[in-house]
């Protein structure tokens, strides 16, 4: 007997090979001016030899740029950090969310904010400088302008997150955030995100914030994904913006793993640290056992079990 259970089953790899398939098309069909896109890119990272990672858990950095209208976004500094994982076996995934103001040493730059490497090095430098923290090298490093993000929730229908506390922003929302379940639509989301001055814990909050975003733009694309066509359309719509120097092999690879990640098994810890003062600035100097310990835990299976 065919039960509802049994034919999601059957549904899912037949939706996963009309995505692979999209993949393909859209590699040969999208025009060359919208390769050159600077919307988003996805990058694979060089990684050192002699890092042990199992196959199945794949590890994506995600970086929001705070570049300017006609600035290279992939050399800007950074804004968003959160290092996601997800394991292909389990649809396990995490999250470990890291402030974009540590203070870390920067290869071949000395020590400076953490999310100056992308300006140093673009997307290379920053896996590099945030895998050397957590001890997890990322696959892919996925950048984005806070725009486009604000496109992308708007074009899923926004999403739901539960705000733990109540804040607000003079100048991003100054009407604020109240306490409770909150439905974000685009700029909403990135404000949730972005804003950190009057969060009781600053950075950190703002860091766990994005987690929240992030938690809900996959519980939103995950329950509209039953859609007809919806995932393809969003697949053709990001490719229309994209720059990425991997293979439509790779990209289904990504979208694959994505759409096996499951709501019940997804965690999240932010890396936490002390304030400072450096050269008249406030920086964040992070606790690198606790990043490290983060890093232990999730890289096998894409699980942490505390903070």
């Amino acid at each position: 007997m065919t039960t509802p259970r049994n034919m999601d089953r059957l549904r899912r790899p037949l939706r996963l090979l009309t995505i692979g398939l999209v993949l393909a098309v859209a590699a040969f069909v999208v025009p060359d001016s919208a390769v050159k896109s600077t919307e988003v890119a996805l990058v694979k990272v060089d990684r050192a030899n002699g890092v042990d990672l199992t196959p199945d858990v794949i590890w994506i950095l995600a970086v929001g740029s705070d570049a300017r209208p006609g600035e290279d976004m992939t050399r800007s500094r950074g804004d968003a950090l959160q290092l996601v994982g997800m394991d292909t076996r389990t649809g396990a995934a995490t999250a470990i969310g890291v402030p974009r103001d540590s203070w870390v040493s920067i290869p071949g730059h000395g020590y400076e904010k953490i999310n100056a490497s992308l300006y140093f090095g673009g997307p290379q430098l920053l896996g590099q400088t945030v895998g050397n923290l957590v001890g997890i090298q990322p696959d892919y490093v996925f950048v984005t302008r806070f725009k486009f993000f604000q496109a992308m929730i708007g074009d899923i229908g926004g999403i739901d997150v539960v705000n733990p506390t109540a804040f607000d922003d003079t100048y991003l929302k100054p009407e604020g955030f109240p306490k409770g379940r909150l439905h974000l639509g685009g700029y909403d989301a990135m404000a949730f995100s972005r804003i950190r001055h009057n969060l009781i814990r600053g950075d950190f909050d703002r860091s766990a914030n994005q987690q929240r975003v992030l938690r809900g733009i996959q519980a939103r694309v995950r329950a509209r994904s039953v859609v007809p066509g919806f995932l393809e359309r969003g697949v053709l719509t990001v490719m229309q913006h994209l720059y990425t120097d991997l293979s439509p092999a790779e990209l289904f690879r990504l979208a694959q793993a994505m759409a096996q990640v499951e709501p019940g098994k997804i965690t999240n810890c932010v890396v936490q640290g002390g304030i400072g003062d450096i050269g008249g600035a406030s920086v964040v100097l992070p606790y690198v056992d606790q990043a490290r310990r983060l890093g232990d835990e999730a890289r096998n299976d894409a699980t942490i079990e505390h903070c």
